[in-house]
This record gives C-alpha cells, sequence and structure tokens, in this order.
C-alpha cells in the first residue's frame, strides 16, 4: 500500500470510532446520548486522531493550537446560546411568550399551521439575516403553539428551521450569505441572484411538503384543548399588544444590523422590564410569601435570565411549556459544541480533513462532478468539523481554482457552499448548528432532521442542476492577441 492510501486510511480512523460510539450511545442511552455521552465519544475519537497524529511525528503544540483555533471560532455562536437563553427565560417571565402562545392559537389551526409557520420564519430571518435568532425568540412560541394544537414536534421544528434557514440563506444581513461569496470570490448580490434558481425550488417544495402534511399528518391526543390553554394564559398573565414590542424591538436591532449578542442582551433586558411592570403578580407568586416586590423583583428576573424559571397552573403540559431554563439551561449545548470542535480542530490541526478532501478531489470530472463533489465535501466538514463556518471556508479555498479550470464562474462555488454547507449543518447532532437549535427548541436533532423539508432538498437541488449543466454561469472568454477568443 503506497503512503497515500495509508495516509487516508489513517485519517479515516477517528471517524469510524466516532461512528461506532455514537451508535453505540444511542442504543444504550437513546435520547439521552447527546446528555454526556455523545461528548465523551467525541473526545475520544478527538484522542485516537491525536494519538495518531502525534505518532507520525505531529506535535503536541500543533494539536493544541488547532483545538483552541476551532474552540475560538465558535465563541461567537456560544455567546449568543447564552443570550438565548436568557431572552427565552425574561421572554417567559414578562407574558411575551405566553402572549405568542394565546395569539397564536387565536390566528393559526392545524391545517394550515405548518405551512404558516415555515412562512412567518422565513420572513423574520430574511428581515434579520439571522436563523439563530428567528429559532430563539418566534421559533420558541411557534413550537409550544404547535405542541397545543396537536403536532408532532419533529414537524413543528422542520417547518420552523425550513423556513428560517431560508431567510437566513437569501438575507443580504446573513453572515454566511456573506462569506460564502467573499469565499469563492464573487459579490454578494450575484450570489444571492444565482441561488434563486436552487433556492427557489427546494423552498416550494417544503412548503408543499407542509401544506400537503396539514391535510394528513395524524394530531396527537392532548390531556389540556386549546380553550383551556388560552384560558390559563389569560388568568396567569396580564396580556396585551404591548408586550409584542419586545420582539419587535429584537427584530429591528438586528435588521438594522446591531450585533447578535448585544441584541438578544437587550431584548432580555426590556423582558425583565415588561416583567417587573406588566407581571407583578408573577414575580410575587415566584418569590413566595413575606418577600418585599423590590426585592423579589430583581432576584426573579436575575433568576429567570441566569438559572431558570417554572410556572405553576395546575397542568403538567402547560407547565412544561412555561418553563425556561435560562442561560444555565444551555450549558449542555455549550459542552457538546465544545468538545465538536475539539474533536473538529484535531482532524483539521493534523491534516486529516485535507487528506480526505484530496482524495475526493482527485475522482472529480467535469463540471457537473464538481458541483457535486463540492456539496459533498460541505456536508462532510459539517460531520466531521462540526462548524458551519468551517464547512464553508475550507471547501471554498479548496475547489476556487477547480471551478476556474472548469471555466465556471465563481457564483456556482458560492451557491454550492451555501446550498450545502449552510444548510445541512443544522442537521447533524453534534454541528453547532444542530446542537444550538436542538438545545432552543427543546427537539432532538434526530427528532426534528427528517422533517427539515429545506435544508434536506438544497444539496440534492445544488447537485442536480450541475449535474444537467442547469444555469452554470460560465466565465467570460478570453480574449487573445489575435482577436480571437481563447478557451
Amino acid at each position: 500500500m503506497n503512503n497515500s492510501a495509508s495516509s487516508l486510511l489513517l485519517s479515516l480512523v477517528p471517524i469510524v470510532v466516532l461512528i461506532a460510539l455514537l451508535g453505540l450511545n444511542v442504543v444504550f442511552y437513546g435520547e439521552d446520548s447527546s446528555y454526556g455521552p455523545n461528548q465523551i465519544a467525541l473526545l475520544t475519537a478527538g484522542g485516537v486522531a491525536a494519538g495518531i497524529s502525534l505518532l507520525s511525528g505531529e506535535k503536541w503544540k500543533k494539536l493544541y493550537d488547532g483545538i483552541t483555533e476551532s474552540i475560538s471560532s465558535a465563541l461567537g455562536a456560544i455567546l449568543i446560546l447564552l443570550m438565548i437563553g436568557a431572552l427565552a427565560g425574561t421572554w417567559l417571565l414578562s407574558g411575551v411568550i405566553p402572549a405568542m402562545i394565546y395569539y397564536g392559537l387565536e390566528i393559526l389551526n392545524p391545517t394550515i399551521f405548518l405551512f404558516a409557520t415555515t412562512i412567518v420564519c422565513a420572513i423574520v430571518s430574511l428581515a434579520t439575516g439571522s436563523s439563530w435568532g428567528t429559532v430563539g425568540t418566534v421559533g420558541v412560541a411557534l413550537i409550544a403553539i404547535g405542541q397545543a394544537l396537536g403536532i408532532g414536534e419533529g414537524w413543528v421544528a422542520g417547518a420552523i428551521i425550513s423556513g428560517a434557514y431560508f431567510g437566513d440563506k437569501m438575507s443580504p444581513l446573513s453572515d454566511t450569505t456573506n462569506l460564502a461569496p467573499a469565499i469563492a470570490g464573487t459579490d454578494l448580490f450575484t450570489h444571492i441572484r444565482h441561488m434563486i434558481w436552487t433556492t427557489g425550488p427546494s423552498i416550494i417544495i417544503a412548503l408543499i411538503v407542509f401544506l400537503v402534511a396539514g391535510f394528513t399528518v395524524d394530531l396527537q391526543e392532548s390531556t389540556v384543548s386549546v380553550g383551556e390553554m388560552q384560558q390559563v394564559m389569560a388568568e396567569k398573565f396580564n396580556l396585551g399588544w404591548w408586550l409584542m414590542l419586545v420582539p419587535i424591538a429584537v427584530i429591528v436591532m438586528i435588521a438594522k444590523k446591531v450585533p447578535a449578542v448585544p441584541a438578544l442582551f437587550i431584548g432580555s433586558i426590556i423582558g425583565g422590564i415588561f416583567a417587573v411592570i406588566f407581571q407583578p403578580q408573577i414575580i410575587m407568586e415566584l418569590a413566595g410569601e413575606g418577600k418585599s416586590f423590590a426585592n423579589s423583583a430583581y432576584s426573579i428576573v436575575v433568576k429567570a435570565m441566569a438559572l431558570d424559571t417554572s410556572i405553576e397552573t395546575g397542568n403538567d403540559e402547560i407547565n412544561r411549556l412555561l418553563s425556561a431554563g435560562g442561560m444555565y439551561g444551555m450549558m449542555n449545548t455549550v459542552w457538546l459544541i465544545l468538545c465538536a470542535l475539539t474533536f473538529g480542530g484535531i482532524l483539521q490541526a493534523a491534516g486529516m480533513l485535507r487528506r480526505i478532501t484530496s482524495a475526493i478531489l482527485s475522482v472529480v470530472t467535469g463540471s457537473g462532478g464538481l458541483v457535486a463533489s463540492t456539496a459533498g465535501t460541505c456536508i462532510v466538514f459539517n460531520v466531521l468539523a462540526s462548524d458551519q463556518y468551517l464547512a464553508i471556508v475550507v471547501p471554498g479555498k479548496m475547489f476556487a481554482d477547480a471551478y476556474k479550470d472548469q471555466g465556471l464562474a465563481p457564483e456556482n462555488l458560492s451557491r454550492a457552499l451555501e446550498d450545502s454547507g449552510t444548510v445541512t449543518s443544522v442537521l447533524i447532532p453534534w454541528n453547532t448548528c444542530g446542537v444550538a437549535q436542538s438545545g432552543v427548541l427543546g427537539v432532538a436533532t434526530l427528532a426534528y432532521a427528517p422533517y427539515c423539508i429545506f435544508n434536506i432538498v438544497s444539496p440534492f437541488m445544488t447537485v442536480l442542476f450541475g449535474l444537467m449543466g442547469w444555469k452554470l454561469n460560465r466565465l467570460p472568454a478570453k480574449i487573445g492577441s489575435d482577436g480571437l477568443n481563447e478557451g
């Protein structure tokens, strides 16, 4: 066996170990596998990768630097998660989430709920450029409304994520939508216009599926009626249109390009202020007897942001909707992200990801094969590097020259990066996006992944367009000194 083949096989060993351990965790722990066992699996597979690399003569410092670089790239995402936890706590305490649930139940019915959810999330995400912000705000309310209507949580989460990632992908405010053309070498609006050809059919297919599902999906039995749930919300909270000013303020801030972390933190503070003004009875109920309102207001709002909030209604099903974990509730998600990025950082620093992708490049033929290989490589990076940005940046750098050699314009590359790198990240249980959305919505990644229709269809659509040669922009032909076209 030559050195190249041997090096490739060694690079695949940690991946095989990870897949085996993750499979065992599903068998032994089921839905609880992400609460510790998967973290150990990622660290163990990372240890195997480090051991192979050290035995091959690599220095530990290089691997350690790879880990720290990988983790540092996700610090912004981790801070956003913590802010979403704080925001969920004060929005529950202030009545914002109960108001969203109450009025959502007034407007929506089970038949059109999935269809409408996708459109609502698409609009919010398009306006803000943030799939995470959309899921963490309106998504939290929509998952509760869907549960109240008796719709399976996997379907609801799939509709939320499909809409949120469509809007994120097509918004000029989105970080990934700016990153992909920057890496590929094209401009933002050329990139967005070129994506319409694949993204448009993908979201139409998703909307059709969700519309048909609304008429065919069996509703789950619920121990509480919609009317009863609305009555409980109205009795416990002082509900009114003014509570909607809180989410509107956050959406406006993000749309005005206020960075996500301060925007979400300000949103949580405003939620706390609204709780003190409009829900004093909830604060006193949570504080207990014998406490002054002044002292209780501060301690309960801080507790909602940092730790947890649980409002008792006498009905277990409604109690689950009226509970939030605060920043502390996001710590398991943060733990999983850190372990996943440790694994990805070691593979990147050890050169294992480069060897795997080089093997893919060696068998690429034709424009269609190049687009298909780009999509496949982005998905592989989402699985192995556990980070959406790496799944865009590394394949983008790797394939840029290959697209030029094929005479393909750079917007073809940027579109393939978004169609496969951006949208599939949320389908991987240990990817930062999969971990984050699962933690925010309270639905396991593998439970919602089959229903993320837009995210599933998008990479197939870009591969189909590539293989059929549809809408592949070509580089302008060069004009030689004799005035004739070259190439």
